[in-house]
């Protein structure tokens, strides 16, 4: 898939993107495909071996949710009544994450196949009005 058709499909801005698989393709992520219409990307490995705590520790996201960002120093540059909570709290977030790979645990999930399937409707239905307006204006020209 590429870049643009991500782009549009999730509303994040392209250019972003192509940060985050910049991030991915170096952690062995993903694979850049040529092809047409200018290639696009795809998993280095089938979607059952690929969690989802590793692409957010290959796009350097923090699941941390401590405020000292886990250095101890959150109280006068000492450890807060609550620091060891929240970063087991962190611990636990990266352990659950470390368990959902992108092809069975999400894919199976009824109400996120529902919204693949609406964006995959909506992605069609605007390639095909693409299309439409292509032949419209080279009939026009004609």
């Amino acid at each position: 898939m590429s870049l643009a058709d991500i782009s549009a499909r999730q509303e994040i801005s392209l250019s972003y993107l192509e940060q985050l698989f910049s991030r991915l393709r170096r952690q062995k992520l993903v694979v850049s495909v040529r092809g047409p219409p200018g290639g696009g990307y795809r998993l280095s490995r089938s979607a059952d071996e690929v969690f989802v705590a590793e692409v957010v520790d290959a796009v350097s996201e923090s699941l941390d949710t401590t405020r000292c960002g886990n250095k101890g120093d959150c109280q006068n540059g000492e450890k807060c009544l609550t620091h060891h909570l929240w970063s087991d709290l962190s611990d636990q977030i990266h352990q659950f994450l470390s368990e959902i790979s992108l092809g069975g645990d999400l894919m199976r999930k009824h109400e996120i196949r529902q919204v693949a399937d609406r964006q995959n409707r909506k992605q069609s239905d605007e390639s095909a009005d693409a299309i439409n307006t292509q032949r419209l204006t080279d009939q026009a020209t004609a």
